[in-house]
């Protein structure tokens, strides 16, 4: 294991092992390009559908048996190409600036040690811990996740939210004044996002504007533990997150469970992670008012400066928790070469340490900001 081509595989193997805690492209289902031959600087092309809306009546689609279909003014489903610039990125960075690169160092004598843990163990957690290398794997797996967050972010940008538009949605369905400042709640009014009104608002908003569902028939929502707060303050909310029942859904007769339609398929019920085999299953998320709620830590924090009376807050810079609403194709990810890897610097002092890094060549892209709702609950 100590050769060159050995470890890492064994250590880049593990970039691709999704984990429990990051979650969130998992829930996007992202498009994905994978061109091996593309380098940092060219281009990775992905597709965006458009959907059409109005399907027309019964009369519209019919045709004459003498009427020509293919004229020249007939079109073609609307297909925009999308070109992502690659991008060369590596990990892990200087813990005092995450804009400097960084190295992960381990010792010879260290990891021999460890290996002779792996082969009597069998336990590869064991041994990633022992070296230190589980820091550089959540190092890479906590800052893709958190790129996907920000892609779904952008949709902020477009401006309130509605039955024609993707964009932000303010508790209250209230207008923010300009990008960071949102006009003043009235006395009694909350500013926290609320299931009986703003929830099916966004819901209402989003099937109204034909934003697609998932293969399940949801949508899905990451959601930043504050705002789950908040939600969970809803006894009908509270009732379904509150993960009752057995525990882990036997296989063979999952639809036994007192709840099954809580969740789908045979994987971890009630939307906790589970283990097989010693190896963590990703959570399936709970279902309310048709979404699937997925609960991140891994959002960035964000500010307003907001009135709200109940909380003698007066134009003042206020954290808001994030619920972020989205459809499928909602962001797309051009990969080029060997995707995410391990890679060694031979500059390891007659072999007395090892040093690595993560390397990613790849560009990330939100394609329909339109199937995205950006929703925010005021901490207070």
């Amino acid at each position: 294991m100590w050769i060159d081509n050995d470890f890492p595989k064994l250590l880049g193997a593990e970039l691709y092992r999704p984990h429990p805690a990051y979650i969130i492209e998992m829930a996007v289902e992202p498009v994905v390009v994978h061109d091996f031959s593309k380098q940092p600087g060219q281009t990775v092309q992905l597709d965006r559908y458009r959907f059409w809306g109005k399907p027309g009546t019964k009369e519209s689609r019919e045709r004459t048996a003498d009427q020509t279909l293919g004229s020249a003014s007939a079109r073609n489903i609307v297909k925009d190409k999308v070109l992502v610039t690659l991008r060369e990125y590596t990990g892990p960075a200087d813990s005092r600036d995450a804009t400097q690169p960084s190295t992960f160092k381990v010792a010879r004598e260290t990891l021999i040690t460890a290996q002779r843990l792996l082969l009597d163990t069998g336990n590869l957690n064991v041994f990633h811990q022992s070296i230190g290398s589980l820091t550089l794997l959540d190092d890479y797996r906590r800052w893709r996740d958190r790129v996907f967050a920000n892609e779904l972010l952008k949709a902020d940008a477009c401006g309130q939210s509605s039955d024609e538009q993707g964009g932000y949605y303010m508790p209250g369905g209230k207008t923010r004044a300009t990008s960071g400042t949102v006009v003043t709640y009235d006395s009694a009014e909350s500013a926290k996002f609320d299931v009986k009104t703003d929830l099916l608002e966004v819901v209402k908003d989003m099937r109204k504007r034909n934003v697609p569902t998932f293969a399940d028939g949801y949508y899905r929502c990451i959601v930043d533990p504050t705002a789950m707060m908040h939600l969970r303050q809803n006894s009908d909310f509270r009732e379904i997150a509150r993960y009752p029942g057995t525990g882990m859904i036997n296989p063979m007769q999952p639809a036994l469970q007192p709840n099954a339609n809580f969740y789908q398929g045979m994987g971890p019920a009630y939307g906790q992670a589970g283990f097989v085999a010693g190896q963590p299953v990703m959570p399936t998320g709970f279902l309310f008012e048709g979404v699937r709620w997925f609960e991140s830590t891994n959002l960035p924090e964000q500010t307003f400066q907001v009135t709200i009376p109940d909380a003698s807050i007066t134009a003042a810079e206020t954290e808001a928790a994030q619920l972020i609403f989205f459809g499928p194709q909602a962001v797309g990810v051009g990969i080029g070469g060997n995707n995410a890897q391990i890679l060694l610097n031979n500059n390891d002092d007659f072999s007395r340490f090892i040093i690595m890094i993560w390397s990613l060549f790849a560009g990330f892209e939100t394609l329909n900001k339109d199937f995205i709702t950006v929703g925010y609950s005021f901490v207070y």
